[in-house]
């Protein structure tokens, strides 16, 4: 990348740092980083992508997010104000908000996405990697807990969902449900090699978490 196009991702930083500097869902600027840093390391193993648009739309990825912002368009708004005011090309801002419109797992899960070239394509499986391993167990029992989730209750079967609003609808859903209903399904759904790597990596460690968590609620892993 030339200096301009690194003034600019600074200043998208400092944007979303302060959009997202009182988050406590999991989604705060910590999870932005850790999604920059796999992108990153993507990026590597992926020369034909464009690394502007991809650590762009990294970092902007959660400023309009629906489950943290009421008024979406407003919010959405502001960063198109943002990206303007630093003056990042508008073809290249339309390809920016069309890899955030379209990497959501509930939007290629529950709706009907448009398709992303390798740029999304490495935004989307960094996004999607963060949410597997332990970082995740924490997140998962971080927004559980301000959304007031269950943490676990044997019977309770996870739930079978069809739709978006099945999705986001917190009756039934338990902490440790959410790892049959997303995360365990996550390895099938990554893109890259590189990322189907890593996510075989995390996705055998939170298996290995919700069996010795179950083991140790049943009260069977010491007999």
């Amino acid at each position: 990348m030339n200096e301009q196009e690194q003034i600019q991702l600074s200043a998208l930083d400092a944007f979303m740092r302060e959009r997202l500097q009182q988050d406590e869902s999991g989604h705060d600027t910590g999870h932005i980083d850790r999604v920059v840093q796999l992108a990153q390391h993507l990026l590597e193993t992926e020369p034909t992508a464009d690394a502007f648009i991809t650590l762009a739309a990294a970092t902007l990825h959660d400023t309009y997010d629906d489950k943290l912002f009421d008024d979406v368009v407003a919010a959405k708004q502001q960063v198109a104000d943002k990206m303007t005011e630093l003056e990042i090309d508008p073809t290249r801002q339309t390809t920016i908000f069309h890899i955030i419109d379209n990497m959501s797992w509930s939007k290629q899960r529950f709706g009907k996405p448009e398709p992303l070239d390798i740029s999304g394509k490495i935004v989307q499986d960094a996004d999607r990697l963060e949410a597997m391993g332990m970082i995740a167990v924490a997140r998962v029992i971080q927004y559980g807990v301000q959304a007031h989730h269950i943490l676990y209750d044997p019977s309770i079967p996870p739930r079978d969902l069809k739709t978006k609003a099945d999705y986001r609808n917190p009756a039934g859903e338990t902490m440790i449900n959410h790892f049959d209903e997303k995360l365990f399904l996550l390895k099938d759904y990554l893109n890259t090699d590189e990322g189907k790597r890593i996510g075989a990596i995390r996705d055998k460690a939170m298996h290995q978490f919700v069996n010795q968590f179950k083991a140790e609620w049943a009260g069977v892993d010491y007999q």
